[in-house]
């Protein structure tokens, strides 16, 4: 099918604004002697339609987030690129089977309840892993979900008890300031977590998803191997 003038035009100016944030992330990484290509870059879809994710892609895009499981099940139904979805957002366990079925994977896990949930719709579906990262409430913000720092630990050796995880890292959301530094310390904050985590525990916890349109720089110098965008290649919705 061919695509339409307004869509060619929206192709083009995502992949403008994709190389934009992808020179920011090459300046960020040279900063801190970090190989760019240790970091992947996601961007977040929530409230844009299938022809947006569909012009993402055409704009090279490969991995997309979305925050609510029902309204990614319904656009990728109608997406017609392939790509990777991970849940971003909270999960109920009412809808862990709708999440294991839908999402390559899960960013979200932040209690022992959602981790047993995920595991059993995995089993009842018959997926052998369900890739998931430790939300971790890093900057301690009572508006925010995830699990504490000093609760991690604990928490990953409930989900190492559950078959069919694969627990591969941690994700953040700072709290809201705009003083960079608030970012920073939670982003060095839950690097340090990381390396103290894989001594304890022994996994590798390669993944550190953090940093958004407003401080994914300060992330990528940070430590960062994921950043969620949306506002920065989409602008306000």
């Amino acid at each position: 099918m061919a695509m339409s003038e307004n869509n060619e035009k929206s192709v083009r100016v995502l992949a403008e604004r994709l190389a934009a944030v992808r020179s920011r992330v090459e300046s960020a990484s040279a900063r801190t002697g970090r190989n760019p290509g240790e970091i992947r870059l996601m961007a977040v879809t929530k409230n844009h339609g299938p022809e947006i994710v569909d012009a993402a892609a055409a704009a090279g895009i490969d991995l997309v987030g979305e925050n609510r499981v029902q309204e990614a099940t319904g656009k990728q139904s109608q997406v017609r690129a392939s790509l990777a979805w991970e849940l971003i957002g909270p999960l109920q366990s009412n809808k862990a089977r709708l999440a294991v079925a839908h999402f390559d994977r899960i960013q979200t896990v932040d209690r022992e309840k959602i981790a047993r949930a995920l595991g059993r719709a995995a089993e009842e579906i018959n997926r052998p892993a369900v890739p998931v990262l430790l939300q971790v409430n890093i900057g301690e913000d009572p508006r925010k979900a995830g699990v504490s720092p000093e609760g991690a630990e604990a928490l990953i050796d409930q989900i190492r008890s559950v078959e069919r995880l694969d627990l591969q890292g941690l994700m953040t959301i700072p709290p809201f300031s705009e003083d960079p530094a608030v970012a920073r310390r939670c982003f060095a904050a839950l690097r340090v977590l990381r390396d103290q985590l894989v001594a304890n525990t022994g996994l590798s916890l390669h993944e550190l998803s953090m940093g958004m349109s407003g401080d994914f720089d300060i992330a990528v110098e940070e430590g960062a191997t994921l950043i969620r965008v949306g506002t920065i290649l989409f602008g306000e919705r």
